[in-house]
């Protein structure tokens, strides 16, 4: 089930979302740019490995850092691939805008890089000896999608699955979508417990952390009123028609 867009328009224009799809595209290119040895660096680099935090004997010998606060921050904008990326930034443009109406850009900017700090937590606390490094926006993503599903619970997510070769297309209610996500994120993560600590793959708990944190700390950066211009487009349709 692939969500295509939801039935709650932009009240304001998403600064904030737009800057960190941006960001997050802008990031991509440049490490796709890089040979293949400096990609890997920069993501052993820049993305966060638990177990550099939690065993001092896991400091990798090449000299990668044992300790630094960056990676906490900077995993968020690397993704490991083209897809990786796609997936993240669409869903962060089908819920984040909504979720920036409520907040105002400035804390919502706050609120989602919390939610990636939250969402590593949880994949630390949770997988504490791996050894992989963790990339991407999609623990931040989560956070958002946990503030949409209280904020807005009677939106309609408009989505499709493929049946066969056949794309079916239909409308679910966003507490629903939300919830049956939540609950694949969580029953994944308790098997992702019986798995090795160095294997890869999705970091489930990262998804859960950024969900629970969005689901219950959101009211911290709500605003009571928010005053903004018209979107452009919604300008350009009232010019149309008048």
């Amino acid at each position: 089930m692939i969500p295509i867009r939801d039935t709650i328009p932009s009240r304001c224009f998403p600064l904030a979302t737009l800057s960190l799809i941006a960001a997050n595209v802008l990031v991509f290119i440049w490490h796709r740019s890089l040979s293949i040895a400096q990609q890997e660096l920069v993501v052993y680099w820049l993305g966060l490995v638990p177990a550099r935090y939690t065993n001092l004997l896991s400091a990798n010998p090449s000299g990668w850092p044992m300790f630094g606060w960056w990676p906490f921050l900077t995993h968020m904008f690397l993704h490991a691939n083209l897809p990786h990326l796609i997936g993240n930034m669409w869903s962060l443009w089908i819920f984040g805008d909504n979720v920036e109406d409520r907040m105002g850009s400035g804390r919502f900017l706050i609120f989602y890089l919390l939610g990636g700090l939250a969402a590593a937590a949880a994949q630390i606390l949770m997988h504490p000896s791996a050894r992989l490094p963790m990339v991407g926006a999609s623990g931040a993503v989560a956070a958002v999608l946990g503030a949409y599903f209280l904020l807005f619970p009677r939106s309609q997510i408009i989505a499709f699955a493929p049946v066969l070769f056949y794309p079916l297309f239909f409308t679910v209610p966003a507490a629903t979508y939300l919830l049956f996500w939540f609950l694949s994120q969580w029953w994944a993560g308790t098997l992702s417990q019986l798995m090795p600590a160095r294997t890869g793959g999705i970091a489930w708990w990262a998804h859960i952390g950024g969900f629970l944190f969005g689901l219950f700390l959101h009211p911290l950066f709500m605003i009571s009123r928010r005053r903004c211009r018209r979107l452009p487009e919604e300008f350009f349709w009232e010019e149309f028609w008048r």
